[in-house]
């Protein structure tokens, strides 16, 4: 975080959770807003890269085995009758 001060730049860096908590509740709300929408589209990145990286490792093989036994079985249901239900 730079802050400044006096003209001079100051760098320091926050190591806890809860000296970043402490920051963020110091920032006017919207950069808060500002903050937690970078923060969510950073970590649906993250999530879509680990999703991809474990497709690729085979690591959800069964899942998509299983839900080919499901639909072999026939115990499942069209998304719009799914859909309508909720």
């Amino acid at each position: 975080m730079l802050e400044s001060g006096g003209g001079v730049n100051m760098l320091y860096r926050m190591s806890t959770v809860q000296e970043i908590e402490t920051a963020i509740r110091d920032l006017p709300v919207p950069d808060q807003w500002d903050l937690a929408k970078r923060l969510r589209e950073r970590l649906g990145e993250a999530w879509d890269r680990q999703i991809e990286a474990d497709a690729a490792a085979g690591r959800l093989d069964h899942l998509v085995a299983e839900v080919e036994a499901d639909i072999k079985a026939g115990r499942t249901k069209p998304l719009n009758e799914v859909l309508d239900d909720a």
